[in-house]
């Protein structure tokens, strides 16, 4: 297993620096440049099919993270009663709360879809709009730092 340990890290980072680079991206880039669409339809079609974009290219890398995080955990021993075991440990809730709100917003975006299909427009903006406010940055902050306590883990 110690052969693919670097490529378990580097799938185990890409993953990261996919899903928290584009949530950064879409938050402070992407998001400041939809509001300059002055037709509300034509901004809120904009934002739900960047936040679908955004969720369907981040889920394979959450599903990578996971898998690589769970393989690191056994693989470097980070068992007992250790400094390094409770930062593995924090880290894996952070990674847990991480993709619930994920899911969350997956699902508040496909409820913000339904109600944009039927032409309510207030509807879809309200339902969206706890994921700019709210669980984007949260995720935004727990995933820099986890990205932080991966440091700390690696001894940097």
């Amino acid at each position: 297993m110690e052969n693919y340990a670097v490529y378990i890290i580097f799938f185990h980072i890409l993953g990261a620096i996919v899903w928290v680079g584009g949530m950064i991206a879409v938050r402070f880039a992407v998001h400041p440049a939809m509001s300059n669409i002055s037709d509300p339809s034509v901004r809120l079609a904009r934002t739900l099919e960047v936040t679908g974009r955004l969720f369907v290219l981040v889920a394979p890398f959450l599903a990578i993270i996971i898998v690589t995080g769970l393989l690191m955990a056994t693989m470097f021993g980070f068992r007992g009663q250790t400094n390094l075991s409770l930062v593995v440990h924090l880290k894996e809730v952070i990674w847990l709360i991480m993709t619930l709100n994920y899911a969350l917003m997956v699902y508040l975006r496909f409820k913000a879809q339904n109600r944009f299909l039927v032409m309510d427009l207030k509807g879809a903006a309200d339902t969206l709009s706890p994921i700019a406010r709210f669980l984007l940055p949260l995720n935004i902050f727990l995933g820099v730092l986890a990205l932080y306590f991966g440091l700390v883990l690696r001894g940097f």
